[in-house]
């Protein structure tokens, strides 16, 4: 039976990807040539409404099956039972999406919750935040961010370079695949919630591109070279004594 399974598996990878043909004014600029990143199609304040801009944009994707559930719900003919899988995708460069999908068999499931991630990028203004650390480069976050989802709550703090990712195993995946590499995390609440914990991470990330800065994030230097450049204040004037 894993030998068939393997065989069907194969079969539907090697089967070729029909010619994708735009629907949205966003897609039709997009296959033109005439948006050539994902950020240019946020600044115009436009959403995704076609998974395919984020594979033509972002050809580095990877997916992954955070959760995979069955869900039964009643009807007027009895229960009707219906499997829901949370999926992430990423290319560990900056963008990554998180996507729920429900049908009444697994693999459809996939399919539609990884549409629906495509359809949810967020894009990540790395940087490096850490007062211990200070090498400029974009490995970690600009500052700490905290994210909600339910009784979920995250906190997620810039780290030294070489620390790592501190955090539990979903908001670990979170972050690898938006390619964040050295935090420390802390979160409470329903935490054994996978689609809670990873919408959690993804509305504290998602919380950079909704602050006003002055300049660009990737400008930012680090927390000491920000005190170093903050001006001194000058003494008080002193009375001469007699």
């Amino acid at each position: 039976m894993a030998g068939r399974f393997d065989r069907r598996r194969s079969k539907r990878e090697d089967e070729p990807k029909p010619e994708w043909i735009p629907k949205t004014s966003i897609g039709r600029r997009v296959k033109s040539g005439e948006i050539t990143s994902i950020e240019q199609i946020y600044e115009e304040g436009k959403p995704l409404l076609e998974g395919e801009i984020a594979d033509h944009l972002l050809p580095g994707l990877t997916e992954e099956t955070l959760d995979l559930m069955n869900t039964q719900r009643m009807t007027d003919c009895g229960r009707k039972a219906q499997f829901r899988a949370i999926v992430l995708v990423g290319d560990k460069n900056g963008h990554f999406g998180i996507g729920a999908g429900k049908s009444e068999e697994v693999r459809p499931a996939i399919e539609t919750a990884a549409k629906d991630a495509r359809r949810h990028i967020v894009c990540v203004p790395m940087g490096c935040g850490s007062w211990e650390c200070g090498c400029k480069t974009r490995h970690s976050l600009p500052i700490q961010v905290i994210g909600k989802n339910g009784s979920v709550e995250v906190t997620i703090k810039p780290a030294p370079r070489g620390l790592g990712i501190a955090a539990n195993p979903v908001v670990k995946k979170v972050l690898t695949a938006a390619g964040v590499k050295d935090v420390w995390s802390f979160s409470r609440g329903h935490t054994e919630n996978v689609y809670n914990m990873a919408m959690a991470v993804a509305n504290a990330l998602d919380s950079l591109n909704k602050m006003r800065y002055r300049g660009d994030w990737k400008e930012m230097a680090s927390a000491d070279d920000m005190q170093k450049r903050a001006p001194k204040a000058e003494p008080a004037d002193v009375p001469a004594e007699n």
